[in-house]
């Protein structure tokens, strides 16, 4: 089992940053991929990036490229989203997610270990 609590959301203005925490425990955090994903009012839940257990590659949903960065710390279980430059259009629930493979994918299904999530709101 991997336990998964993300941190730092809250209420920011548009064009202002975050930084999202996720903190793992249970099994060994560096043999799991990490991704973010996040859940807006009345949408589905959309991939937001990914990072393979390494930490040497990455990806992005094409709305997050070039605004947020997604890195990793194994030696403190933990995986970060750094989001600049917010838009109203980032409001949502984000979660953090690991799988037991290499590499991060943008697919839901793959994931075996989900967070409670945290709320992201920004303001116009």
């Amino acid at each position: 089992q991997v336990q998964l609590v993300e941190s730092g959301g809250g209420l920011v203005q548009a064009g202002n940053s975050l930084r999202l925490s996720c903190a793992a425990s249970g099994r060994t955090f560096s043999g799991y991929a990490m991704g973010w994903f996040r859940q807006a009012p009345g949408k589905e839940r959309e991939f937001v990036s990914a990072i393979s257990k390494s930490g040497g590659s990455t990806r992005y949903a094409d709305s997050a490229k070039g605004r947020f960065t997604i890195s990793r710390d194994n030696a403190k279980n933990t995986v970060y989203l750094q989001m600049n430059s917010l838009k109203p259009e980032d409001t949502a629930v984000y979660y953090c997610a690991a799988r037991a493979g290499s590499t991060g994918t943008s697919t839901e299904r793959t994931y075996d270990y989900w967070g409670q999530g945290t709320q992201v709101t920004v303001s116009s």
